[in-house]
């Protein structure tokens, strides 16, 4: 579970979000930490693209700097994996897309070509034709007729039915959620196979059952739902030999190299396992790994590979390739475990209801770490918060492991500015506690959102799992749920008990000033006018506020005040607030534990989907004035290997890239192991 990049507008505007030699000479060279870093790439439609540095690099040995790159190499081996998952055309379209790119020699000075450049990078950040966040497909600013001419010119080929998708309606949406559509018939998602439809996909994991009903198998993971020569439905597994077995070849081959150069014996019995998985495709195995990966908690490297969230099928099935390598931030990380050793405090005085409690908190982790290469689900656009695994008997046998992105926060931070929080903050004080303590407040959310959030809380003895129960809900009320623990504990002297904070009533107002003009106003200008919420964690950030904004009208806990034509949120009670964060958090709690789909699908549909256009509409144009993008993204540093004349490695060098095209086409020479269609 993935607290994802809010941060493009949060953090970032202090609201709380050819041949060697050629590429060699293309590159700024950098040390991993630099004081006078150019951490801004290039910014386009709604996207800026930003670097991030690699602070501690220099202290890593050369056999944990080889482990990194392995893991790296093993990270990017699969990016095309993804693509073909977000869209069954997509590897295609992107091969197009780039040779137009690397070969047209017409006029780029056009109104045309400029859109052209824009649309393909867009596409870029998006791993795929549709927008990374909202899913809507992204149409492009030019003709039908100049793109016609455009392959023309580069002698491009691409199917006419592929070329007319980009302009017209049809797959409209990667992940639709409205289920009059038809969950499956509505969603582009390359998850399943044509024909196949939501009765058919529960009807057949119906009959999937694991061998000890209390470690139930994460059944659809890794493997695409289709009907096959004799109509029956089966499943084409993703696994070295079958699906994707290409990329996933290379996968392997990239980890037996980390394998061999672990820190540790866990930490290689780990990958070993994950190896195996990749080979088998087999979910026992998956789950062997999952704890084997839990419980290597030694050592300064660690890394998250494979399918892993199901944000993006609308079924919550089948879980999205991605990779993120990650080197262990010492000073920060020493912090900030104070709160996982405080995991089960945190749990016993929640508002739970004591059935819902843990008795006993297992094995929770946190670090901060310095992230040092993303792939797949994770890049462009990347969380700041990871905590995992994701099944909930693992987390309750075995614990799990929490991480804040340290230096991806960082980045944010340095490329943001204040101006957008002066437009939509109330008022002056708001501007000033936000300014003074909303970066901690973000941190301490974002850890105890991971940490004590999604670690907390348990489901009723013979309750299925959220996916089964609560369905295309299960993600926007876990991450909800998750949300409402750190918003409760933001605002609890226990923070300042604790060290963490010098004034914890201040750093509360700050988060919940925050929250609250997010969830309620600023997140908004994401969304085109008359647009639904469609994605898990912006769904989840208005039901939360709506319903307390709601609730707490009877005592004008928020007040909502129009001045000089401009809407601005009040809260006049934070003790109140706080109180209605736990009611809601106690309700979230006894609707996983019991797997109440009703009131699930209640709380999500009349609070966290329909936007108020009225609204909508001042905030988009009060967003006019602001260059800043709404969404951040980045490019990776790359790790370059230095070797003797053995061939062996001897050290490395990180490089930054200059541009975001660069990177693009660089990934696709050197990563494309799949073909067009899968």
């Amino acid at each position: 579970m993935k607290l994802k990049t809010i941060a493009g507008i949060f953090l970032a505007s202090a609201f709380l979000v050819s041949c060697n030699k050629e590429k060699e000479e293309s590159k700024d060279v950098a040390s991993a930490e630099t004081t006078d870093f150019q951490y801004e790439v290039e910014q386009f439609a709604d996207i800026k693209v930003l670097r991030y540095q690699v602070p501690g690099w220099e202290k890593l040995t050369l056999k944990e700097q080889k482990l990194v790159y392995y893991l790296t190499q093993a990270g990017m081996a699969g990016r095309d994996i993804h693509w073909d998952q977000n869209y069954k055309h997509n590897l295609k379209i992107r091969k197009a897309l780039e040779n137009i790119y690397q070969n047209y020699n017409g006029d780029k000075t056009s109104a045309d070509w400029k859109n052209f450049e824009i649309y393909l990078k867009r596409v870029w950040f998006s791993n795929g034709i549709h927008h990374h966040y909202s899913s809507d497909k992204i149409k492009p600013d030019f003709s039908k007729d100049y793109f016609t001419k455009l392959l023309s010119d580069t002698k491009t080929t691409l199917a006419p039915e592929v070329v007319d998708v980009l302009f017209n309606d049809k797959d409209a949406k990667k992940v639709n959620l409205d289920e009059s559509k038809g969950l499956l018939a509505g969603s582009a998602v390359n998850f399943y196979g044509e024909g196949i439809t939501d009765n058919d996909a529960e009807a057949y994991y119906k009959t999937k059952k694991s061998p000890d009903a209390t470690k139930p198998y994460s059944f659809g993971l890794n493997s695409k739902l289709v009907r096959n020569a004799s109509g029956q439905i089966e499943e084409k597994v993703w696994k070295s030999g079958g699906m994707y077995g290409p990329a996933i070849d290379k996968i392997v081959y990239w980890l037996e190299l980390a394998q061999g150069v672990a820190e540790n014996k866990k930490q290689g019995d780990a990958i070993g396992l994950l190896i195996k998985f990749y080979k088998t495709g087999d979910l026992k195995t998956w789950d062997d790994y999952n704890i084997a990966w839990t419980e290597a908690t030694e050592g300064n490297i660690d890394y998250i590979n494979g399918f892993i969230e199901v944000y993006n099928d609308p079924l919550g099935y089948r879980g999205s390739y991605e990779s993120v390598v990650q080197i262990k931030d010492f000073d920060m990380s020493k912090k900030m475990e104070v709160i996982s050793n405080n995991a089960q405090w945190f749990e016993d005085n929640s508002p739970l209801m004591p059935a819902h409690k843990k008795k006993n908190v297992v094995g929770v982790s946190y670090k901060v770490v310095v992230v040092a290469g993303e792939s797949g689900d994770s890049s462009p656009s990347t969380p700041i918060g990871v905590n995992l695994p994701n099944a909930d008997w693992i987390r309750a046998e075995h614990g799990s492991k929490s991480v804040s992105l340290g230096n991806i926060v960082d980045s944010y931070n340095h490329a943001g500015g204040t101006d957008r929080l002066k437009e939509f903050a109330n008022d002056k004080e708001e501007i000033e506690l936000e300014e003074k303590y909303g970066e901690i407040a973000d941190k301490l959310h974002t850890a105890l959102h991971e940490v004590v959030g999604h670690a907390s809380g348990q489901i009723n003895r013979g309750v299925g799992t959220p996916k089964e129960t609560l369905k295309s809900y299960a993600s926007t009320l876990e991450e909800g749920r998750a949300d409402l623990v750190g918003l409760f504990y933001l605002y609890n002297p226990k923070l300042q008990e604790l060290g963490l904070v010098d004034d914890w009533k201040k750093v509360g107002t700050a988060a919940y000033d925050g929250y609250i003009r997010n969830g309620l106003m600023t997140q908004l200008i994401r969304l085109e006018q008359g647009a639904d919420i469609e994605e898990a964690h912006m769904r989840n950030r208005q039901w939360v506020s709506a319903w307390v904004f709601e609730k707490g009208k009877k005592d004008n806990v928020i007040e909502k005040i129009t001045r000089d034509g401009k809407t601005y949120f009040n809260i006049t009670n934070y003790q109140k607030l706080h109180e209605l964060f736990g009611q809601l958090l106690k309700e979230t709690q006894r609707i996983k534990s019991e797997g109440d789909f009703v009131a699930g699908k209640a709380l999500v549909e009349n609070y966290g989907v329909k936007v108020d256009q009225k609204l909508h509409k001042e905030i988009l144009e009060r967003n006019k004035q602001f260059k800043l993008a709404p969404y951040s993204g980045f490019v990776n540093p790359d790790l370059v290997p230095k070797t003797n004349d053995k061939g062996e490695i001897t050290s490395f060098e990180i490089t930054q890239p200059k541009t975001f095209a660069e990177q693009m086409l660089y990934y696709s020479k050197t990563y494309g192991f799949l073909p067009e269609e899968n």
